[in-house]
């Protein structure tokens, strides 16, 4: 069965950083690319940051570039997602989300979704 633990959300103020984890269990992680996304109320879901298995090859959404940075430790099935410098637009929703190989910001390719992790930032 495949499972995820999402950790590290919370409350924090504008400026301040958070740090989500990510621990995937009931496949071949390193066999996965991992992407994060996130859903405010009312809007879409979107991709924030994804890592792909092979090379870690990274990819971010222009809103989070030089602020977030994803990395995977394979050892222990996790990925995680520092988020620094936030904004009270990146409150929302989070979700670490995993699929075959290559990692892409488009939450329509992946096959194992998360249950997800509030993330609010206070103006």
């Amino acid at each position: 069965e495949v499972q995820f633990v999402e950790s590290g959300g919370g409350l924090v103020q504008a400026g301040g950083s958070l740090r989500l984890s990510c621990a995937a269990s009931g496949f071949i992680f390193d066999d996965y690319g991992i992407g994060w996304f996130r859903q405010a109320p009312g809007k879409e879901r979107e991709g924030v940051a994804c890592i792909s298995s092979s090379d870690s090859t990274t990819y971010y959404a222009d809103s989070v570039k030089g602020r977030f940075t994803i990395s995977r430790d394979n050892a222990k099935n996790t990925v995680y997602l520092q988020m620094n410098s936030l904004k009270p637009e990146d409150t929302a929703v989070y979700y670490c989300a995993a699929r075959p190989f290559r990692a892409t910001t488009n939450p329509g390719w992946y096959d194992y979704w998360g249950q997800g992790t509030q993330v609010t930032v206070s103006s």
